[in-house]
């Protein structure tokens, strides 16, 4: 079972969101098409590397990683990565992973009970949810008993919003909605949950202003910087990140698609204070995540 053993003197970020997109058999997280697809959105043709290889990458950064999958697999009709495999994994590498788990909301009270398992068994941290990719509007009355859960057990949950860059370019990308990734969709669960903390990923793009709103009216909302390099953050983020969110906002790269290197250099091309910044890389996802001291 999952225990961290992470020494925050010896870390110098900590990274909210990184995909593990293959597992030790070559199995993918993602149909061929989608993976085709989203490494021409990126223009990344570069390896998608399992745990073990995740773990050296970061523990040479001298950072710690967020690591998941996502489980879509009643909207692709793909086997997802096993989120147990990924926790277990994940144990191996305490000083520099921390696993979240994944289910399929869709699932109804099968997601509920594998995502209790992963709790109690396996030790998970929290949980990654893609409402465009596995199909689902997060608002909808059917999946509180899962935010409940999650609310329970004091574990947040990840979502995906925004635009995606999974299935883009595909005849009708893919048949994948991106409207169900707007982060005003997650207002209705943070009211309804307001001990469950809720992390809006990326740059909300074409929805910042609906995530700001989000997150400066309820404050057990936060929001990651992943997905985009930081010279194209939208300046409204940039402004709110500088002040009433500096609190809750936090470090993530969408590894491997961005590499942290990249983030940490293009980030010095913008107008994010230096005294916060420590707060984005670190501090915050400390805090949020139970590591603070």
């Amino acid at each position: 079972m999952y225990q961290p053993a992470i020494n925050l003197d010896d870390v110098t970020a900590i990274d909210m969101h990184v995909h593990i997109e293959v597992d030790d058999h070559g199995h993918t997280s993602l149909p061929e098409p989608l993976v085709t697809a989203a490494s021409a959105y990126f223009k990344t043709d570069g390896p998608r590397p399992a745990v073990d290889t995740v773990a050296r990458y970061y523990r040479e950064r001298r950072m710690v990683a967020v690591v998941f999958t996502v489980d879509a697999r009643t909207q692709l009709k793909h086997q997802p990565l096993s989120s147990t495999d990924i926790a277990r994994a994940a144990a191996d590498h305490a000083d520099v992973l921390i696993p979240f788990g994944s289910v399929d909301p869709r699932t109804g009270g099968a997601a509920v009970e594998l995502a209790e398992r992963l709790i109690q068994e396996e030790g998970v941290r929290g949980f990654k949810f893609h409402p465009t990719v596995q199909g689902f509007d997060p608002s909808h009355d059917e999946y509180a008993p899962l935010w409940g859960l999650l609310e329970r057990a004091g574990v947040p949950a990840l979502f995906h919003t925004g635009q995606t860059g999974i299935g883009a370019g595909t005849p009708g990308g893919y048949g994948l909605r991106l409207g169900l990734s707007n982060p005003i969709l997650l207002d209705p669960i943070a009211a309804d949950f307001p001990d469950l903390q809720l992390i809006m990923a990326h740059p909300s793009v074409p929805w910042q202003d609906e995530a700001l709103s989000v997150a400066t009216h309820k404050h057990n909302t936060w929001i990651d910087l992943s997905g985009w390099s930081p010279k194209y953050f939208p300046a409204e983020l940039v402004r709110y990140a500088n002040s009433v969110l500096k609190r809750r906002v936090l470090f993530g790269t969408d590894y491997p698609m961005l590499t942290p290197d990249r983030w940490l250099r293009d980030v010095q091309a913008t107008d994010l204070k230096p005294d916060v910044l420590p707060g984005i890389l670190k501090d915050n996802a400390a805090r949020l995540l139970g590591l603070a001291r």
